[in-house]
């Protein structure tokens, strides 16, 4: 199973942080809130990441660079200049880091995979999101219903975008942050066939208004109800709460432990 982490956002609401980094490397604990997503689809057995860069990508592809080489131990040789990296006990993980632009909207970064991810079902997820969420069991009830892309459903802690949805789950409507009503609202962790890059074009169109609304329209559009814990980190205050959790041990994501 691949899976898409958009990891290229300016994240202008917690500048605190991305004034000097990526959003996603803005760190819950000892380790960026990208990790901790990756552990949690690590965990379900998904290893092969996309992550599409933009803003700093840099920083990202260093991070992941010095996080092979300086897990565990190594040789340092300075006769003959030689560097021997020991067994590190890092991850499992493939992951693919790809400049996908600066300015390019979240649909269009992911159709910059189109060719890599056109040969059968993928996830795709926010790199600012963490939950409890049973990926297995998402993608199985994507399975079960046999439609082009499945969002999961997560009643968030604030306002954000809605979703309605009827007794099939499948979206009726689909507003990316309104200014009034509460309910379900899309938490990412989101399942698509390849049939969703038919609903992309272009690094300008959004990943929700040009897909996510129309294959609501279409109704190709299912809702995984997620009643767990799900926390996104828009402003220093989610930062912290996210923080706290972690260094007291008390971080409902942290299903890998």
């Amino acid at each position: 199973m691949k899976v898409v982490i958009l990891a290229g956002g300016l994240g202008t609401r917690l500048a605190e942080e991305t004034e000097i980094k990526p959003k996603p490397m803005v760190e819950i604990g000892e380790h960026p809130i990208l990790w901790h997503i990756m552990k949690l689809y690590s965990c379900h057995g998904m290893k092969e990441f996309y992550l599409a860069l933009g803003y700093k990508g840099d920083i990202i592809k260093q991070y992941f660079l010095d996080y092979h080489r300086l897990r565990g131990s190594m040789t340092v040789n300075l006769v003959n200049d030689s560097v021997e990296v020991k067994k590190s006990g890092c991850e499992d993980w493939v992951i693919h880091l790809v400049d996908t632009g600066k300015e390019t909207n979240t649909g269009g970064r992911v159709k910059r995979f189109q060719s890599a991810l056109s040969d059968g079902t993928f996830m795709v997820t926010y790199g600012d999101g963490v939950g409890d969420v049973n990926l297995r069991q998402l993608l199985e009830f994507h399975r079960s219903h046999g439609r082009i892309a499945t969002v999961t459903a997560v009643r968030p802690p604030a306002r954000f975008g809605e979703l309605n949805f009827d007794d099939d789950n499948l979206i009726t409507h689909f507003t990316e942050k309104p200014q009034v009503g509460q309910g379900w609202i899309n938490g990412g962790f989101l399942v698509f066939e390849p049939e969703v890059f038919d609903y992309l074009q272009g690094d300008s169109c959004s990943l929700e208004a040009s897909a996510l609304e129309r294959l609501a329209a279409d109704r190709q559009l299912a809702a995984y109800p997620h009643g767990g814990f799900w926390q996104c980190m828009d402003t220093l205050r989610d930062k912290n709460l996210l923080k706290t959790l972690w260094e007291e041990g008390r971080a409902p994501w942290n299903v890998w432990d």
